[in-house]
Protein backbone atom coordinates (compact mmCIF):
# COMPACT_ATOMS: atom_id res chain seq x y z
CA UNK A 1 0.00 0.00 0.00
CA UNK A 2 2.68 2.20 0.69
CA UNK A 3 4.40 1.65 -2.50
CA UNK A 4 1.11 2.03 -4.56
CA UNK A 5 0.83 5.65 -2.26
CA UNK A 6 3.97 6.54 -3.43
CA UNK A 7 4.13 6.07 -7.16
CA UNK A 8 0.40 7.63 -7.48
CA UNK A 9 1.85 10.81 -5.40
CA UNK A 10 4.86 10.59 -7.71
CA UNK A 11 3.04 11.25 -10.91
CA UNK A 12 0.50 13.20 -10.05
CA UNK A 13 4.13 15.69 -10.57
CA UNK A 14 3.33 16.11 -13.74
CA UNK A 15 -0.28 16.73 -13.98
CA UNK A 16 0.21 19.78 -11.61
CA UNK A 17 3.12 21.27 -13.65
CA UNK A 18 0.92 21.42 -16.68
CA UNK A 19 -2.28 22.68 -14.95
CA UNK A 20 0.61 25.10 -13.78
CA UNK A 21 1.67 26.18 -17.18
CA UNK A 22 -1.65 27.47 -17.71
CA UNK A 23 -1.07 29.85 -15.69
CA UNK A 24 1.86 31.43 -18.01
CA UNK A 25 4.95 30.43 -15.17
CA UNK A 26 8.19 29.56 -16.66
CA UNK A 27 9.71 26.02 -16.24
CA UNK A 28 12.87 28.04 -14.33
CA UNK A 29 10.27 29.68 -12.20
CA UNK A 30 8.37 26.46 -11.28
CA UNK A 31 11.09 24.08 -10.34
CA UNK A 32 12.32 26.92 -8.18
CA UNK A 33 9.11 27.36 -6.29
CA UNK A 34 9.05 23.75 -5.64
CA UNK A 35 12.40 23.51 -4.26
CA UNK A 36 11.97 26.35 -2.34
CA UNK A 37 9.13 24.95 -0.54
CA UNK A 38 10.74 21.50 -0.45
CA UNK A 39 13.79 22.22 1.03
CA UNK A 40 12.85 22.55 4.44
CA UNK A 41 11.35 18.89 4.41
CA UNK A 42 14.60 17.51 2.99
CA UNK A 43 17.40 19.37 5.10
CA UNK A 44 15.31 18.03 8.08
CA UNK A 45 15.61 14.03 6.25
CA UNK A 46 19.08 14.83 5.77
CA UNK A 47 19.52 15.78 9.51
CA UNK A 48 17.21 12.70 10.98
CA UNK A 49 19.13 10.21 8.70
CA UNK A 50 22.24 11.48 10.33
CA UNK A 51 21.47 11.43 13.72
CA UNK A 52 23.20 8.98 16.75
CA UNK A 53 20.80 6.67 18.31
CA UNK A 54 21.90 3.73 20.65
CA UNK A 55 21.50 1.48 18.01
CA UNK A 56 23.48 3.87 15.05
CA UNK A 57 26.49 5.81 14.62
CA UNK A 58 26.48 7.51 11.46
CA UNK A 59 29.74 8.03 9.74
CA UNK A 60 31.59 10.83 9.37
CA UNK A 61 31.02 12.39 5.91
CA UNK A 62 34.50 12.75 4.11
CA UNK A 63 35.13 14.72 0.93
CA UNK A 64 34.55 11.90 -1.12
CA UNK A 65 31.17 11.42 0.60
CA UNK A 66 30.42 15.54 0.34
CA UNK A 67 31.71 15.52 -3.41
CA UNK A 68 29.18 12.16 -4.17
CA UNK A 69 26.71 14.10 -2.56
CA UNK A 70 26.94 17.06 -4.42
CA UNK A 71 27.49 14.98 -7.74
CA UNK A 72 23.79 13.23 -6.91
CA UNK A 73 22.12 15.76 -6.14
CA UNK A 74 23.40 17.86 -9.40
CA UNK A 75 22.57 14.74 -11.59
CA UNK A 76 20.00 12.99 -9.82
CA UNK A 77 17.64 15.66 -8.57
CA UNK A 78 18.59 19.19 -9.66
CA UNK A 79 19.11 18.24 -13.77
CA UNK A 80 16.56 15.82 -13.85
CA UNK A 81 14.31 17.60 -12.54
CA UNK A 82 14.81 20.60 -15.03
CA UNK A 83 14.76 18.95 -18.02
CA UNK A 84 11.76 17.00 -17.25
CA UNK A 85 10.09 20.50 -16.48
CA UNK A 86 11.38 21.85 -19.19
CA UNK A 87 10.37 18.77 -21.57
CA UNK A 88 6.56 18.80 -19.99
CA UNK A 89 5.92 22.03 -21.82
CA UNK A 90 5.71 20.59 -24.89
CA UNK A 91 4.38 16.75 -24.30
CA UNK A 92 1.72 15.21 -22.32
CA UNK A 93 1.98 14.47 -19.07
CA UNK A 94 1.10 10.60 -19.93
CA UNK A 95 4.05 10.59 -22.66
CA UNK A 96 6.44 11.93 -20.21
CA UNK A 97 5.87 9.52 -17.40
CA UNK A 98 6.28 6.53 -20.04
CA UNK A 99 9.49 7.73 -21.27
CA UNK A 100 10.78 8.57 -17.47
CA UNK A 101 9.31 4.89 -16.43
CA UNK A 102 12.21 3.32 -18.82
CA UNK A 103 14.65 4.51 -15.98
CA UNK A 104 15.33 0.79 -15.18
CA UNK A 105 15.91 -0.09 -19.10
CA UNK A 106 18.22 2.98 -19.44
CA UNK A 107 20.36 1.68 -15.74
CA UNK A 108 20.76 -1.78 -17.73
CA UNK A 109 22.03 0.07 -20.48
CA UNK A 110 24.28 2.16 -18.29
CA UNK A 111 25.62 -1.01 -16.71
CA UNK A 112 26.88 -2.35 -20.19
CA UNK A 113 28.90 0.59 -21.18
CA UNK A 114 30.23 1.85 -18.16
CA UNK A 115 31.38 -2.27 -16.62
CA UNK A 116 30.33 -4.30 -19.30
CA UNK A 117 27.65 -6.04 -17.53
CA UNK A 118 25.73 -7.91 -19.51
CA UNK A 119 22.44 -7.81 -20.80
CA UNK A 120 20.22 -11.35 -20.85
CA UNK A 121 17.92 -12.11 -23.89
CA UNK A 122 14.82 -11.83 -21.30
CA UNK A 123 16.17 -8.51 -20.59
CA UNK A 124 16.81 -7.60 -24.01
CA UNK A 125 13.19 -8.52 -24.88
CA UNK A 126 11.59 -6.33 -22.23
CA UNK A 127 13.72 -3.30 -23.52
CA UNK A 128 12.60 -3.78 -26.82
CA UNK A 129 8.87 -4.56 -25.42
CA UNK A 130 9.20 -0.79 -23.61
CA UNK A 131 10.90 1.34 -26.60
CA UNK A 132 8.61 0.21 -29.01
CA UNK A 133 5.44 1.26 -26.39
CA UNK A 134 6.59 4.30 -25.48
CA UNK A 135 7.36 5.18 -30.04
CA UNK A 136 4.14 4.06 -30.22
CA UNK A 137 2.92 6.90 -28.02
CA UNK A 138 5.26 9.51 -29.59
CA UNK A 139 4.49 8.70 -33.04
CA UNK A 140 0.87 9.61 -32.25
CA UNK A 141 1.68 12.70 -30.76
CA UNK A 142 3.78 13.65 -33.31
CA UNK A 143 1.52 13.30 -35.84
CA UNK A 144 -1.32 15.18 -33.55
CA UNK A 145 1.13 17.97 -31.93
CA UNK A 146 3.97 18.94 -34.62
CA UNK A 147 7.71 18.98 -34.27
CA UNK A 148 7.70 20.20 -30.75
CA UNK A 149 7.05 16.73 -29.38
CA UNK A 150 9.90 15.51 -30.41
CA UNK A 151 12.07 18.35 -28.93
CA UNK A 152 9.89 17.46 -25.10
CA UNK A 153 10.21 13.87 -25.68
CA UNK A 154 14.07 14.08 -26.17
CA UNK A 155 14.19 16.60 -22.75
CA UNK A 156 12.16 13.87 -21.01
CA UNK A 157 14.36 11.06 -21.92
CA UNK A 158 17.70 13.01 -21.28
CA UNK A 159 15.64 13.80 -17.91
CA UNK A 160 15.69 10.02 -17.28
CA UNK A 161 18.89 9.39 -18.08
CA UNK A 162 20.27 11.92 -15.65
CA UNK A 163 18.39 9.94 -12.90
CA UNK A 164 19.01 6.42 -14.03
CA UNK A 165 23.01 7.44 -13.59
CA UNK A 166 21.87 8.94 -10.11
CA UNK A 167 20.72 5.73 -9.40
CA UNK A 168 23.96 3.67 -10.83
CA UNK A 169 26.51 5.32 -9.06
CA UNK A 170 24.63 5.56 -5.32
CA UNK A 171 24.78 1.98 -4.92
CA UNK A 172 28.56 2.36 -3.00
CA UNK A 173 27.69 5.85 -1.42
CA UNK A 174 23.66 4.59 -0.27
CA UNK A 175 25.78 1.26 1.59
CA UNK A 176 27.71 3.87 3.56
CA UNK A 177 25.31 6.75 4.54
CA UNK A 178 21.83 5.15 4.69
CA UNK A 179 18.93 6.29 2.10
CA UNK A 180 17.19 8.41 4.08
CA UNK A 181 20.63 10.43 4.90
CA UNK A 182 21.51 10.13 1.08
CA UNK A 183 18.00 11.67 -0.04
CA UNK A 184 17.67 14.72 2.09
CA UNK A 185 21.47 16.01 1.97
CA UNK A 186 21.42 15.13 -2.27
CA UNK A 187 18.10 16.76 -2.68
CA UNK A 188 18.66 19.72 -0.41
CA UNK A 189 21.60 20.05 -3.11
CA UNK A 190 19.34 19.91 -5.73
CA UNK A 191 17.24 22.37 -3.99
CA UNK A 192 19.92 24.92 -3.67
CA UNK A 193 20.83 24.75 -7.12
CA UNK A 194 17.61 24.86 -8.71
CA UNK A 195 17.36 28.62 -6.21
CA UNK A 196 20.86 29.34 -7.49
CA UNK A 197 19.66 28.91 -10.95
CA UNK A 198 16.80 31.42 -10.31
CA UNK A 199 18.90 34.13 -9.20
CA UNK A 200 20.88 33.73 -11.82
CA UNK A 201 18.31 33.96 -14.75
CA UNK A 202 15.60 35.93 -13.24
CA UNK A 203 15.10 39.19 -11.67
CA UNK A 204 14.29 38.39 -7.69
CA UNK A 205 11.49 40.50 -7.42
CA UNK A 206 9.95 38.53 -9.82
CA UNK A 207 10.16 35.21 -7.59
CA UNK A 208 6.45 35.32 -6.22
CA UNK A 209 4.99 38.02 -9.07
CA UNK A 210 3.16 34.55 -10.25
CA UNK A 211 -0.87 33.71 -10.17
CA UNK A 212 -1.71 32.57 -6.43
CA UNK A 213 -2.70 29.14 -8.57
CA UNK A 214 0.85 28.81 -9.22
CA UNK A 215 1.51 28.92 -5.73
CA UNK A 216 -0.65 26.69 -4.00
CA UNK A 217 0.02 24.29 -6.71
CA UNK A 218 3.59 24.64 -6.19
CA UNK A 219 3.24 23.80 -2.76
CA UNK A 220 1.28 20.66 -3.67
CA UNK A 221 4.11 19.67 -6.09
CA UNK A 222 6.42 20.02 -3.59
CA UNK A 223 4.72 18.33 -0.33
CA UNK A 224 2.10 15.46 -2.18
CA UNK A 225 4.31 15.00 -4.72
CA UNK A 226 7.87 15.23 -3.74
CA UNK A 227 8.37 15.01 0.05
CA UNK A 228 5.77 12.28 0.42
CA UNK A 229 6.32 9.64 -2.05
CA UNK A 230 10.12 9.64 -1.51
CA UNK A 231 9.11 9.06 2.50
CA UNK A 232 6.86 6.26 1.39
CA UNK A 233 8.90 4.46 -1.36
CA UNK A 234 11.65 4.40 1.25
CA UNK A 235 9.05 3.12 3.91
CA UNK A 236 7.63 0.70 1.38
CA UNK A 237 11.52 -0.66 0.45
CA UNK A 238 12.08 -0.99 4.44
CA UNK A 239 9.55 -3.20 4.18
CA UNK A 240 9.30 -5.36 1.11
CA UNK A 241 12.21 -4.68 -0.57
CA UNK A 242 13.82 -2.75 -3.87
CA UNK A 243 12.15 -5.61 -6.23
CA UNK A 244 8.97 -5.54 -5.23
CA UNK A 245 8.32 -1.93 -4.51
CA UNK A 246 9.95 -1.39 -8.09
CA UNK A 247 6.84 -3.78 -9.47
CA UNK A 248 4.13 -1.78 -7.55
CA UNK A 249 5.13 0.95 -8.63
CA UNK A 250 3.95 0.11 -12.21
CA UNK A 251 0.45 1.98 -11.21
CA UNK A 252 2.48 4.74 -11.71
CA UNK A 253 1.78 4.95 -15.55
CA UNK A 254 -1.56 4.23 -14.97
CA UNK A 255 -2.33 6.99 -12.96
CA UNK A 256 -0.80 9.24 -14.59
CA UNK A 257 -2.73 8.61 -17.91
CA UNK A 258 -6.06 8.79 -15.74
CA UNK A 259 -5.08 11.63 -14.28
CA UNK A 260 -4.34 13.53 -17.56
CA UNK A 261 -7.27 12.51 -19.15
CA UNK A 262 -9.56 13.85 -16.31
CA UNK A 263 -7.42 16.74 -15.09
CA UNK A 264 -5.80 18.11 -18.24
CA UNK A 265 -8.22 16.66 -21.00
CA UNK A 266 -5.56 14.70 -22.74
CA UNK A 267 -6.86 12.68 -25.51
CA UNK A 268 -7.65 9.09 -24.11
CA UNK A 269 -7.27 6.95 -27.44
CA UNK A 270 -6.35 3.56 -27.85
CA UNK A 271 -2.80 4.42 -28.98
CA UNK A 272 -1.82 5.35 -25.58
CA UNK A 273 -3.49 2.68 -24.05
CA UNK A 274 -1.42 0.16 -26.15
CA UNK A 275 1.88 1.81 -25.75
CA UNK A 276 1.33 2.37 -21.81
CA UNK A 277 0.71 -1.69 -21.54
CA UNK A 278 3.79 -2.40 -23.56
CA UNK A 279 6.08 0.27 -21.25
CA UNK A 280 4.26 -1.50 -17.98
CA UNK A 281 5.02 -5.11 -19.44
CA UNK A 282 8.61 -4.18 -20.79
CA UNK A 283 9.70 -3.16 -17.55
CA UNK A 284 8.03 -6.14 -15.78
CA UNK A 285 9.70 -8.66 -17.99
CA UNK A 286 13.38 -7.10 -17.42
CA UNK A 287 12.79 -6.54 -13.10
CA UNK A 288 11.43 -10.29 -13.33
CA UNK A 289 15.02 -11.02 -15.36
CA UNK A 290 17.35 -9.23 -12.97
CA UNK A 291 15.29 -11.28 -9.67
Amino acid sequence: MLAILGAIAFSGKAIIVKLAYCHGVDAVTLIMLRMFIALPFFLAMGWWGSRRTPDRTPSVLTRKDWLGVVWLGLTGYYLASFLDFVGLQYITASLERLILYLNPTIVLLLGFVFVGRRIGRLQALGMAISYGGVLLVFGHEVSLQGRDVALGAVLVLLSAVSYALYLFYSGEIVQRLGSLRLVGLATSVACVLCIAQFVILRPLDTAFQVAPEVIWLSVLNATLCTVLPVMLVMMAIERIGSGLAAQVGMVGPMSTMLMGVLLLDEPFTAWLVAGTVLVIAGVFVCSRARL
